[in-house]
């Protein structure tokens, strides 16, 4: 029989000894940082792979799960790398489409770095017997060769 009594909400209840770990805590006041970018005669490309995305289906509340890639050449900045994985972490209790998911991780490093180039790539695992891979890039519109279809 459920109880009339409403419970305070502990939002470290769930956690051993009734303590938010650590984790979850640098995961909550994480901010996305930049440094400047190191000169170099030759421009760069950074490309980085976060292979254990994770979010919620907003339709189900199921958990979806993906690959992040991101490719960008800087103009001025890069992105802390610890930051970013900390940011990436924040949404995986965040009910969420893989569309806006790839749009947000997008306009969140263009507005952070303002790089001369940005490619966002969400690689979701199979889920229903469908696969989803939204591609973002700074030069839509302009299909890059490793795009065109055959």
């Amino acid at each position: 029989m459920p109880s009339a009594k409403k419970e305070k909400k502990n939002p470290g209840k769930n956690f051993a000894h009734g303590k938010m770990p650590y984790g979850e805590i640098s995961i909550q006041e994480n901010l996305l940082e930049k440094w400047p970018a190191p000169e170099t005669e030759t421009p760069l490309e950074i490309r980085i792979s976060y292979p254990e995305f994770t979010c919620l289906c907003p339709r189900s509340g199921y958990p979806d799960f993906a690959t992040i890639h991101v490719r960008y050449r800087p103009s001025g900045f890069i992105v802390e790398l610890k930051s970013l994985k900390l940011y990436l972490n924040s949404f995986r209790n965040r009910p969420i489409s893989h569309e806006e998911t790839a749009a947000t991780l997008f306009r969140e490093l263009k507005t952070l770095l303002e790089p001369a180039f940005l490619e966002i790539v969400a690689d979701f695992n199979v889920r229903g017997n469908v696969k989803t891979v939204i591609t973002l890039h700074s030069g839509m519109g302009k299909t890059p060769e490793k795009d065109r279809l055959p």
